[in-house]
Formats: structure tokens, C-alpha cells, sequence
């Protein structure tokens, strides 16, 4: 099937949302630079799914034009008015790495109960290495959703700084198994003496995917 910058307009120009969805999807099959000017019309539409699967298509097509591509997330980050939206922009901010809107991440998260657009912000804080996401991540590690709680984990070990061992050592007693899990994972990147103490001690884990990791990251 061929697909052409002119046929996947007309899906998109459709009053028809499962065309639109599909013109949406269609635009990773022809020039990225083109797709994103395409796309970027759809980031404010009136229909909440379409801005969704806009929005979820930055990355990668916000390559294209880093700056435009911040100025667009930014706003959904903080106006638009669906919950999910909002979390995708902060996914697709973490995964272009636009360290710039680390404040802006940070102020969001700070503002809001939504876990969900939490959850985002954490696991795009991880994605971006950026090394002020510290405190941030130490607020995370401490919320009472399990979710949110989990991503800070992987965050921590993404981020590859040695003072986060001291933080997750005490995780090794969680009572939820994937979050020890993601506690072995995180100790074998970040390394040290700590970590392959704690590591050992995971070992030892009653749940046999949390053994398993911790025995493969021991073996690195």
C-alpha cells in the first residue's frame, strides 16, 4: 500500500475520527519533516483522542524541530484539559530529551494529584538523565501510589547517581515484588559495594522474578 502526503491529508481533513486515527498513524510512513508539519495542527484539536494521538507522536517527529516541538508540549503539558493528554506530553518531552522543561515538569507535578500524569513526569525524568530530577525523584519515591513509586525506582537507576542507593536500600523489604524488582534492576546500574550488598539480599527473594534479576545483574 502506498501512502502519500496528499491522501494521508484527506484522512486527516476527514469529519470521520477512525480516519483521522488513521491518517494519524499513517504519518510515521512518509518524510518526518513533512509528518511534523502535518501533525502539529491536530495538538489543539476540539477532539480529545485526536489531540491524544497527536501529541503522542513527538517523539519521535519533534526531532524535526526541537523548539517548536517544546513550545507545543509545554502548552498541552499545562492547558490542555484531559488528563491523558497531558501525561503523553510529558512522555513525549522525556523521550526527545527537552531538558530545558525540566522547572516545567517539576511545577506540574508539584500542582497536581493526577498519578497518572505523575507517573509520566517520573518516567520522563528517567529518560532524560537530567541530574537536578534528584530531589524530585526522592519526593516520588515516597508517594503512596505503587505506580508512581515504581517509576521513581527505575528512574534512580536510569539516572546513575551513587546517592540514590542509600534511598532504594530500604525498598529490598517492599511489600510489593515489583517494586524490589525494579530495585534489582536499579542497584545493578548504579553499582557499588551498597548496591551489591543489597543485591545478594535479593537474591534470596521469595518472589522468583525479583531471585532471578537480582542474580543476573549480580553476575554483570
Amino acid at each position: 500500500m502506498s501512502y502519500s502526503p496528499e491522501s494521508i491529508q484527506q484522512l486527516l481533513d476527514s469529519e470521520n475520527y477512525g480516519d483521522r486515527i488513521t491518517g494519524i498513524n499513517q504519518l510515521r510512513r512518509i518524510d518526518p519533516k513533512l509528518a511534523f508539519t502535518m501533525i502539529q495542527p491536530l495538538v489543539t484539536d476540539e477532539n480529545a483522542r485526536i489531540r491524544y494521538a497527536a501529541v503522542s507522536q513527538f517523539d519521535p517527529l519533534g526531532n524535526e524541530d526541537l523548539e517548536t516541538a517544546l513550545v507545543m508540549l509545554r502548552d498541552r503539558l499545562f492547558n490542555d484539559s484531559e488528563s491523558d493528554v497531558r501525561a503523553a506530553a510529558a512522555d513525549a518531552i522525556g523521550g526527545l530529551k527537552l531538558v530545558t522543561a525540566f522547572d516545567d515538569l517539576e511545577q506540574v507535578y508539584d500542582s497536581t494529584s493526577d498519578w497518572l500524569i505523575q507517573l509520566s513526569i517520573i518516567s520522563a525524568l528517567g529518560e532524560m538523565g537530567e541530574p537536578r530530577a534528584f530531589g524530585l525523584l526522592q519526593k516520588a519515591l515516597a508517594s503512596s501510589n505503587s505506580l508512581v513509586k515504581t517509576a521513581a525506582v527505575s528512574a534512580f537507576g536510569e539516572l546513575g547517581d551513587q546517592n540514590a542507593v542509600a534511598l532504594l536500600i530500604p525498598l529490598v523489604d517492599d511489600e510489593d515484588w515489583q517494586i524490589r524488582y525494579r530495585l534489582a534492576q536499579a542497584l545493578g546500574h548504579l553499582g557499588g559495594d551498597q548496591a551489591k550488598a543489597t543485591l545478594n539480599q535479593l537474591a534470596q527473594d521469595e518472589m522468583e522474578q525479583v531471585a532471578a534479576e537480582a542474580q543476573n545483574n549480580l553476575n554483570k
